[in-house]
């Protein structure tokens, strides 16, 4: 391999130390080879060890101090950490101090997109046959990237009984022009709903929940995101709001008003790199840096962001890394995953080829919590299909946990965090989330005990997501599986995308006779 000699595969002997520590006998073949390598003259890297050590570096009252600080920054700028606020920009400062107080060199990353804004309060509201006003928040949303309008019209459902509700031009025959259209949640883009819905003529476009299963985001309003702006407006209801509208019958009349636009923004993340390690195969570890404007955002992301900062500071007390590491602190991942898809964006394709994989954790103290690792696999229904290689990182985290007899599960890649951005770019991606808006349910109760019913973060997106409601067993578990898994990669991504770097071996004379070696 790249000309190099080696003895055996360290990656494997590092995942496999539950088992060599189990049994004398394989503790003592590793440590033969061990010998016969350092005899070679090849390399004594951590992974030689029976365990990673950066886990017992990476303490959780270090992170608990982080998040309190973080917590501090929010109450004393506005209450949160949003993007464009004094609370974003006092905690980017604090990340960059504490970086190079640990030897590092962090690069204010910035970048300019396009920003949806709603100007005013959207309405929503049921004229005919009998009046009723709809509330914005628990009834409907504005759909991001809806366009503005004031539409009153007659209200027509649209195969509105199929999950394929309003995802073909045949659906809309004999559509009357000027019409509000009511669709249901299913199988196609938002964006393709409201291109079907436009090109009939629609006026409007109401798009009602499925209601299919007990997590909120099936069950509440439609919260959806069109990409690009729209020819008509659009809002997402909830099922009980869609199924009054389909049984209301051709009396129905709607009125739907959007006030929005789009204007020119900045932002920036904060980006970190080790000084050691090969260039050309780089571990991307992230974790968003902003929060909501509806509070300080301890769990979702403090979380992520305090256990990835004190990984960082710990990480170059092990030494020299055969592959780079840098740390990525993302900003406005809660408009849209903005700050980490315009890094990967505006990556040469290049300096992409030479990111080995990413690693993201987004939220890993909830409350009521669920040990989830990222589907790398692509087994879950709803998952975005990963790149080649994310199975391993899952494999890796199953490892880790199962070593430490610690029950977990996988979770869908849903699209729903930073790593979407680096699997459109055909990364390997993986990562941990404790959980956020899903209910949780029986089965996770025996598993990890808590309240079956609840979300799994009771306090997500809320003024309450605060110091006081992170639950530090799972804040623990994760930053403990965080940091093997950033020691690991740093010394070997080979299951991931086949790179294995070892020390060159020193020359070894040896003398001969005839057929005989004499040493």
């Amino acid at each position: 391999m790249n000309g190099h000699l080696f003895q055996e595969d360290d990656f494997v002997r590092r995942t496999s130390s539950a088992s060599v520590r189990r049994n004398g006998a394989a503790k003592r073949g590793v440590a033969g080879a061990a010998a016969i390598a350092l005899a070679l003259g090849l390399s004594a890297s951590p992974a030689n060890a029976a365990e990673t050590e950066l886990p017992g570096l990476v303490k959780i009252g270090k992170v608990r101090k982080h998040l309190e600080n973080l917590n501090t920054i929010a109450e004393y700028n506005g209450g949160n950490r949003a993007h464009g606020t004094a609370g974003y920009d006092v905690a980017a400062k604090y990340v960059v101090d504490q970086l190079k107080r640990a030897g590092y060199k962090p690069e204010r990353n910035e970048y300019e997109f396009e920003s949806w804004v709603e100007r005013t309060t959207p309405e929503f509201a049921q004229t005919k046959p009998e009046a009723r006003d709809f509330a914005n928040g628990e009834d409907f949303l504005t759909m991001r990237y809806s366009t503005s309008g004031d539409v009153t019209a007659p209200g027509v459902p649209v195969n509105a009984d199929s999950n394929a509700s309003g995802c073909a031009a045949a659906d809309y025959a004999g559509f009357p022009k000027g019409a509000v259209a009511v669709v249901k949640r299913g199988t196609c883009l938002f964006a393709e709903k409201e291109k079907f819905a436009a090109e009939a003529g629609a006026s409007a476009l109401v798009v009602f929940n499925h209601g299919a299963t007990s997590d909120p985001a099936d069950t509440g309003p439609v919260n959806g995101d069109l990409s690009a702006t729209s020819t008509i407006p659009v809002v997402g209801a909830t099922p009980e709001v869609g199924k009054a509208l389909v049984d209301a019958g051709e009396a129905l009349e709607l009125r739907v008003k959007v006030d929005s636009e789009v204007v020119s923004d900045t932002g920036y993340n904060i980006v970190a790199e080790t000084s050691t390690g090969k260039k050309d195969n780089v571990v991307v570890v992230g974790a968003h840096l902003d929060s909501v404007e509806e509070g300080p955002g301890i769990n979702d992301n403090g979380s992520g962001t305090a256990a990835v900062l004190e990984t960082a500071k710990q990480l170059p007390k092990l030494g020299k890394q055969k592959n780079r590491v840098r740390f990525a602190f993302w900003g406005t991942e809660e408009l849209g995953l903005i700050g980490s898809t315009e890094y990967v964006e505006n990556l040469t394709q290049a300096q992409r080829d030479k990111i080995a994989l990413y690693l993201n954790f987004d939220m890993i103290g909830s409350n009521n919590y669920a040990r989830q690792i990222y589907d790398g696999r692509g087994e879950l229904d709803g998952s975005v299909p990963p790149p080649s290689g994310s199975a391993a990182i899952q494999k890796l985290f199953e490892e880790y946990y199962d070593g430490r007899g610690l029950p977990h599960e996988p979770t869908e890649f849903s699209g729903r965090s930073d790593y979407s951005g680096f699997m459109n770019a055909g990364i390997p991606s993986g990562g941990l989330f404790s959980g956020a808006d899903a209910i949780k349910t029986e089965e996770q109760v025996a598993k990890y005990g808590g309240t079956a019913g609840k979300p799994l973060d009771p306090y997500y997106h809320s003024a309450e997501d605060t110091l006081e409601n992170i639950n530090w067993t799972i804040a623990d578990d994760m930053t403990d599986a965080m940091a093997n898994s950033v020691e690991t990669y740093a010394d070997s991504t080979l299951p991931v995308n086949g790179v294995l770097r070892t020390k060159e071996a020193r020359t070894v004379e040896f003398d001969r006779r005839a057929d005989h070696w004499l040493r």
